[in-house]
């Protein structure tokens, strides 16, 4: 009798023991679309961490089945099985197991269920949360480093940590996280920037002159071996800090705290020297003492540098750096459309996920009766021209398949584009079509609602993969963190226009856009007539005959979205447009309370 009691005492101890070994994840969480769910938690911090294990049953009672033959290697999974129907509960546990093979006790149990999407607002409220999952579930809480890709071992890209700022933001005014919650991580990120050491040792900094490295370790935040100190995406970092400036602009501490922090970060970069003392920036520099050759010149991705550079309070670039800029453009027709042209279409779109361009132009682009916002969108029409003719004849590509820029393919990174074709070897990436919905909604909607019906082979907890080959039957291993970050922050400059309006406070952006020789385009005021009987209204305005005018239209004088339709070339005084509903507008005019509308000429006065 002794002897039993000890063996069961014996078998309580080690039970305790090893129930304990690793705590149980907490926080399970779950995004639902159309046969989908996916679920996130918060990672666990043991240093004897392996992996998780994510169990599943049609009960709450159970049985509770794994879901993957390998441990989950991070705090998302994404369930795509023939288990996940519309309308149908499925409930989950999660558990961590250790480097030893110990498991956890399961985490509380989540009830989700799968829906149809009733609408592409709900389409892309599931799109735009999954990809900002990547941002708050893949960046260390601890420095609020985000790393450039997915795989285990990625070092952090300062660029993502950009996007990954604005995210944030995002997160909040859709209820994905709480602002306390968006407050604490933009705390210790802007700290990890603010007070990592700077220097000219090849090793052990953040940066040097308050620029930073591209690529940091993701727990040290120090310097990746053989990483550049990096121009652009040092910028890309700034455009994220300044959107944080504006958007936490409360009077409490914490966020008074924010603001001070990121005066600081972008006032003490030495501007002069990345540029040499001249007016064109380098592409980056090298420790102890090496500025790469290359320049930003000529357009592409650099443009926000520029308008940052020009509007810094200290050390600013020349006046002069803007003309040296555009001196690199050349001006092209490629598929009915006449843009400045750089064929993949991340150089048409990261400038824009911050500075608003669509109501001002410099003197290049008044010359060509056009706007950056104007160029962007001939860009991507172009492109997805050149898909549909397809003189390549890949597989796959049409008008709902198209969408080239830099990203992964079968070959490796490479920057896919056209026109002209650059490098395309027959790889699409959702990000060229949804870093391009504020420009192309019409097409870039259907697109990204194409490539979720790829979604057994390219949907994830954290969004789209990178990138996917029809023709080669291939589909990337990763998402990468600047590829994500534009769906999401384009998705709600489509939707709402708050990143832009937010951004477009800073002074220094002001500033810079002035400097630039910038101007506000002229407004044409429209006259309406309601035609009851077409179930349309038609609009008029005195013109200049050969003008291009655009028409834009708006449900509450605050977000403003362009027609498809409305970039007319005025054929004499007087110039009309009509608004009977698609593709003019999302909705013919009568289904909704109210619409309003402004027209807006392009060129100079």
């Amino acid at each position: 009798m002794k002897r039993t009691l000890a063996c069961q005492m014996l078998l309580l101890t080690f039970t305790v023991l090893t129930a304990v070994a690793i705590e149980a994840p907490i926080g399970l969480v779950s995004r639902t679309g159309d046969r989908s769910i996916v679920l996130h938690w918060d990672r666990n911090s043991e240093p004897n961490l392996s992996g998780y294990r994510v169990y599943r049953s049609p009960s709450s009672d159970g049985p509770f089945v794994v879901q993957s033959p390998n441990l989950v290697s991070s705090a998302g999974f994404c369930d795509l099985s023939v288990g996940v129907v519309n309308g149908q509960t499925n409930f989950y546990q999660v558990t961590a197991v250790t480097t030893t093979a110990q498991e956890s006790l399961p985490s509380a149990t989540l009830a989700a269920v799968p829906q149809v999407f009733a609408s592409d607002d709900e389409f892309l409220d599931y799109v735009q949360q999954c990809n900002f999952d990547y941002f708050w579930y893949l960046a260390n809480p601890s420095n609020g480093l985000v790393p450039d890709r997915s795989a285990t071992g990625s070092p952090c890209s300062i660029a993502a940590v950009g996007f990954g700022l604005t995210a944030i933001g995002i997160g909040i005014d859709h209820g994905w996280i709480s602002r306390t919650q968006g407050v604490a991580r933009v705390l210790t990120t802007l700290n990890t920037f603010l007070q990592g050491p700077q220097g000219t040792n090849t090793s052990g900094t953040i940066g040097y002159k308050g620029w930073f490295y591209h690529f940091l370790d993701m727990n040290t935040a120090l310097r990746s071996p053989a990483s550049e100190l990096s121009s652009i995406d040092t910028t890309l970092l700034l455009a994220g800090i300044l959107y944080a400036k504006q958007y936490f602009a409360g009077t409490n501490t914490d966020e008074t705290t924010i603001r001070t922090m990121a005066d600081t970060i972008f006032n003490r970069l030495d501007w002069n020297w990345m540029a040499q003392g001249t007016n064109v920036v380098s592409m980056g520099w090298f420790p102890p003492g090496n500025f790469i050759a290359n320049n930003w010149v000529g357009y592409n991705e650099g443009m926000h540098l520029y308008c940052l550079g020009l509007g810094a309070a200290t050390n600013p670039l020349p006046v002069s750096a803007w003309s040296r800029w555009t001196s690199g453009y050349t001006w092209a027709t490629n598929y009915g459309q006449a843009f400045v042209p750089f064929p993949p279409l991340f150089g048409h779109q990261y400038s824009h996920c911050w500075i608003d361009f669509r109501h001002l132009a410099d003197a290049y682009m008044n010359s060509h009766n056009s706007t950056y916002f104007q160029n962007s969108r001939r860009a991507t029409l172009a492109q997805r021209a050149y898909c549909v003719a397809n003189p390549l004849s890949h597989v796959g590509y049409g008008s709902n398949v198209w969408g080239l820029t830099a990203c992964d393919g079968p070959t490796g990174y490479a920057a896919r584009g056209a026109p002209p074709a650059e490098n395309d070897d027959g790889t699409i990436a959702p990000t060229a079509a949804g870093g391009s919905i504020a420009f192309t909604p019409e097409y870039s909607l259907p697109a990204l609602r194409q490539f979720y019906s790829y979604r057994k082979n390219i949907w994830t907890a954290y969004g789209f993969r990178d990138a996917f080959n029809l023709g080669q039957q291939w589909y990337g291993p990763d998402e990468l963190g600047i590829d994500q970050g534009p769906i999401v922050i384009m998705i709600e400059n489509y939707r709402t226009q708050r990143v832009w309006r937010l951004f477009m406070r800073n002074e220094e952006v002001q500033r810079g856009l002035q400097r630039a020789g910038f101007v506000p385009l002229a407004f044409a005021p429209p006259r309406l007539q309601v035609q009851p009987e077409q179930n349309s209204f038609n609009l008029a305005w005195d013109s200049q005959a050969g003008r291009t005018y655009q028409v834009e239209y708006s449900p509450d004088l605050d977000t403003w979205l362009a027609s498809p339709t409305g970039e007319l070339i005025a054929p004499g005084l007087a110039t009309s447009w009509t608004d009977g509903g698609p593709p003019a507008t999302a909705t013919v005019p009568f289904a909704v309370p109210q619409r309003f509308y402004r027209v807006f000429q392009l060129g100079y006065p």
